[in-house]
């Protein structure tokens, strides 16, 4: 629940507890869920007889959808679950509609509209709500008729296709360094965006903010233009305006000039550190025949450390809404979970699209039995455990022998480090799905490939990578006068 409030994403829970008719008297599993939950829901409530139980259902769904959506929570006590009641004493309600829609003010979008034109260096940051608000239409028709640089959160990838030209991703500390105006849409100034902050920001940057709920307006930085609304009408409003008034950001700027020249340069590194010589596979090798070989089109759950941070930069995700990761709580544990939910939902369709999980060793861990439930119901999730050993990085089995050699590993162990070469692949095995064993790219190719067509089963392909590996150099300049 708290995992699904600070991602703003609706859910409803429906807990049992102990009688009404126990309680303060010790009752089994007595405490006080209601009041407990209320710390990471929106709402949280206990219906008070049999028939109110539709009412406070229905007003759980509303809300959780209303405003910014989040969890709520609805308490069904013991004595409830097999008790009746005269139907003509429930009150009766009907499903909630649809979440109303509501507009900025126009002369709100007036000014963030004139603040674009004046931008010398703009650019656009798309997050998980516009992919939640569905906005994929309106973004892209912005980029292209206003010739603007965007990038993504992580699961705002998608909305606007990675591949998409004027994507800077791949230069992304640069443009979030060096942008004079910023317009965040569905996206919070938060840690996943260094709160706004110098010297990961300029320090003069003016801020446009669209969001659907007041209390995020201002949060870290004061933005200049506020526009308070549901993002896919917002952005309507906006290109209204362009529309009547065209403009188009000069493709030929130095800012797109030195945008290009670093996507560049990060992109030849990371060719460099995929291709490096080595007899073990690493992070950036990994991934690039792992980004190969996808579908365009898979759901892709991804969580992890440096998994989870190199696989958002080289699996490219062309469709909104199709990346699940650990989001804004940074919750380790949960990629399996969602894995299940979009195989289920993948085989209610005619036509499904794979599920792929892509896994660090340690956060596959936290939840790895759930390969149980996957083999149980027959759903075909491919995961894919990219495993170095530990946390960030581990050590390999000669140096896990001399450790034991030297005292009891339980005390000079690193705590970061994991079993060496532990076989996860025979985890899903045990269950009745395929395993297998990667150390060698072709090996990874070849299990991926007979993997992704398999449609009857789960598989996990076990991706034994160098534990020294670790992720590039990352870009943390300190603004200096001379960059301002």
């Amino acid at each position: 629940m708290a995992n699904a409030n600070v991602n703003c994403w609706p859910v409803v829970v429906i807990g049992g507890s102990s009688d009404q008719s126990q309680e303060t008297t010790g009752a089994f599993q007595e405490f006080p869920q209601v009041e407990a939950t209320r710390l990471y829901s929106k709402f949280s409530a206990r219906p008070s007889s049999l028939a109110a139980i539709p009412s406070v259902i229905e007003k759980a769904v509303r809300t959780s959808m209303y405003g910014r959506p989040g969890a709520c929570y609805v308490d069904i006590p013991g004595d409830m679950v097999n008790a009746k009641v005269d139907q003509s004493q429930v009150r009766q309600v009907t499903c909630c509609p649809v979440p109303p829609v509501s507009l900025a003010p126009p002369t709100d979008v007036l000014k963030a509209v004139a603040l674009i034109k004046q931008a010398q260096r703009p650019l656009l940051i798309v997050g998980k709500g516009a992919a939640y608000g569905r906005a994929e239409s309106e973004l892209i028709e912005l980029v292209e008729r206003c010739g603007l640089p965007f990038l993504a959160t992580p699961m705002g990838k998608g909305v606007v296709s990675d591949v998409h030209s004027n994507s800077v991703s791949a230069a992304r500390s640069r443009a979030l360094l060096h942008a004079d105006v910023v317009v965040l849409l569905g996206a919070r100034l938060n840690w996943m965006l260094h709160f706004g902050f110098p010297p990961r920001f300029n320090p003069h940057v003016k801020i446009i903010q669209v969001d659907l709920c007041a209390e995020e307006l201002g949060n870290n930085v004061r933005p200049a233009v506020a526009l308070l609304g549901d993002i896919r009408s917002v952005v309507r409003q906006m290109l209204d305006i362009f529309q009547k008034d065209p403009w188009s950001y000069p493709a030929d700027s130095e800012w797109w000039k030195a945008l290009r020249e670093k996507m560049a340069a990060n992109a030849e590194m990371s060719k460099a550190l995929a291709s490096a010589p080595s007899p073990m596979l690493n992070y950036y090798s990994a991934f690039q025949h792992i980004s190969q070989l996808l579908p365009p089109d898979c759901v892709l759950v991804s969580e992890g450390a440096n998994t989870m941070d190199v696989g958002r930069t080289m699996i490219l995700n062309r469709l909104p809404r199709h990346r699940l990761d650990a989001g804004t709580f940074g919750t380790m544990g949960v990629g399996l979970g969602f894995a299940i939910a979009a195989a289920m939902l993948e085989r209610s369709k005619s036509a499904p699209q794979r599920v792929v999980c892509v896994e660090g060793d340690s956060a596959f861990g936290f939840s790895g039995m759930e390969v149980e439930t996957m083999c149980r119901y027959k759903l075909p999730v491919v995961i894919i455990v990219i495993n170095n050993n530990g946390i960030y990085s581990g050590v390999d089995a000669e140096t896990w022998a001399e450790l034991e050699k030297m005292d009891d590993l339980a005390t000079i162990a690193p705590p970061v480090t994991l079993l060496p070469d532990a076989r996860y692949d025979q985890m899903m095995t045990a269950f009745g799905g395929h395993g297998f064993l990667v150390r060698t790219a072709a090996e990874l190719r070849l299990s991926l490939q007979e993997s992704l067509s398999d449609w009857q089963l789960p598989s996990l392909i076990n991706v034994l990578i160098d534990p020294a590996s670790d992720r590039k150099q990352q870009e943390f300049p300190w603004l200096t006068r001379s960059n301002l």
